[in-house]
């Protein structure tokens, strides 16, 4: 790639300094960042991309194995994606929700053939935050019960219920927000809450313990359980046989429904269209967003089990959007659903992520000290990364920052440095890419992933060290 299109339609090349300086002064003195103080952040400013690769300004390649932000499933600059836009931006840009619109009502039917059996209608959103957000407005509505429950470890955004439903110290700041929640254990075998030493102690311990907190927290309360299919950001965990549908029943058991985060974990990222179908349980109420057009416009939305759907025949749903629905973003999802089974997607996933990832990963766990564990399913995986491999003491600190961060800022470092760019959270190395990348790109990934471990290994406790060479 010699050239790459400029803000005002020209060609500009690379290593053009003046175009990169204006960019970057642009962003630091007008762009306000999330999750940021503004003055520690330097961003890469970012030129073009293309499948699962994208540049700088400079020439330099990065292998973006964190699909931005989890939501590049079908790569940068997808041709039919692309085209999509294209077309029904010539047709029709905008149209607001009250109309019936082709795509979007093509979308919807796509999205509910997918889902499981009993689901009915979707509600279109712009993001995986107000997605939660009007799922647990629904359930609430449902069964005129007010209390949600969800995992300490989960991230669901950043809005005012889907914060504070989120485990994660970004809550910690936004605190109170709706007080309706309460959080619990979900399972986590490599740092167990329960002392379980098998999957099956695990899943059975912490099903008690969420029993326990339905009990407790007071059954009679309790609309909803959200949690994320397969944890993300917070560590990649696949929930062990029979957790999910443990959930499920006692869900059914105390009159609360399941709502089933798959945000990240949906549309193709472990392999399926919808994550739930790995684990044989069906939720009441699924959110979605980023993959489901790769976030080239904004969409997310909530699939709604006909049951909940009933609850709003004659009544009304006190929620809505300005652009939800919007055309130009369900015209990317429709050209999505084609993608996927055209270019069979999703058996590309399920085949790279058994054959390629999971047997490089476990080399790597066996090979590096610094890697206590490698879980995940199709492309989606986190390494784990430790000081001491016998007491599972992580690299850095939970919620690390400054000089506590460093040596997870030194693996970033170096893969960023071989031309890869990863996903870290706390102390896990994740590994993302999007759908679309080739079995070589992958291997070369991986294999700079590989030689960057060296860097955590340099952190490990010098007797740990010695004892796992031995």
């Amino acid at each position: 790639m010699e050239t790459f299109p400029g803000p005002h339609g020209q060609a500009l090349s690379f290593g053009d300094d003046e175009a990169e300086r204006e960019v970057r002064a642009n962003d630091r003195q007008y762009v306000f960042h999330s999750w940021s103080a503004q003055a520690a952040i330097d961003p890469l400013p970012v030129a073009a991309g293309r499948g699962a690769t994208f540049w700088d300004y400079q020439g330099k390649e990065y292998l973006d194995f964190s699909s931005q932000l989890v939501n590049l499933n079908l790569g940068h600059q997808h041709p039919r994606l692309v085209r999509s836009i294209q077309e029904q931006a010539g047709r029709m840009a905008t149209i607001a929700p009250a109309f019936a619109n082709d795509v979007r009502g093509e979308l919807a039917r796509l999205i509910v053939e997918a889902a499981p059996e009993g689901f009915a209608k979707v509600f279109f959103t712009n993001s995986g935050a107000e997605a939660n957000e009007n799922a647990v407005r629904m359930a609430r509505l449902h069964t005129g019960k007010r209390k949600v429950l969800s995992q300490y470890r989960s991230y669901h955004g950043s809005t005012s219920t889907a914060i504070a439903l989120t485990g994660d110290p970004r809550r910690w700041a936004n605190e109170p927000a709706d007080p309706a929640v309460a959080h619990f254990f979900g399972p986590y075998l490599y740092r167990s809450a329960f002392h379980a030493q098998t999957e099956d102690e695990e899943c059975r311990r912490a099903l008690e313990h969420l029993e326990q907190v339905i009990v407790l927290e007071g059954a009679s309360t309790v609309a909803a359980i959200i949690l994320e299919t397969v944890v993300g950001t917070n560590g990649i965990l696949v929930p062990p046989p029979g957790y999910l549908p443990g959930v499920r029943e006692l869900c059914d058991k105390y009159g609360i429904l399941l709502i089933a985060d798959e945000v990240m974990a949906g549309f193709g990222r472990v392999g399926t269209v919808f994550a739930v179908e790995n684990f044989g349980v069906v939720p009441d109420l699924i959110t979605f967003a980023k993959g489901v057009n790769s976030g080239y416009v904004p969409l997310g939305g909530v699939v709604i089990s006909e049951a909940v759907a009933a609850t709003f025949d004659d009544r009304a749903f006190p929620g809505g959007l300005t652009y939800s629905g919007h055309p130009l973003a369900c015209a990317v999802g429709v050209a999505t659903f084609e993608a996927f089974e055209q270019e069979k997607i999703l058996d590309h996933v399920r085949d790279l992520g058994e054959r390629v990832v999971r047997p490089r990963l476990e080399d790597m766990a066996a090979r590096h000290p610094s890697v206590g564990e490698v879980r995940g399913l199709g492309m989606f995986w986190a390494i784990e990364l430790v000081r001491d491999p016998r007491t599972h003491e992580p690299l850095v600190p939970f919620n690390a920052a400054g000089p506590d961060a460093a040596p997870m800022n030194e693996v970033a470092a170096a893969c960023k440095s071989a031309g890869l760019w990863p996903f870290t959270h706390f102390n896990r190395l994740h590994v993302a890419p999007p759908l679309v990348i080739t079995e070589e790109e992958l291997v070369r990934g991986l294999q700079i992933i590989d030689r960057a471990l060296e860097v955590a290994d340099s952190h490990v406790r010098t007797e740990a060290h010695a004892a796992a060479q031995s």
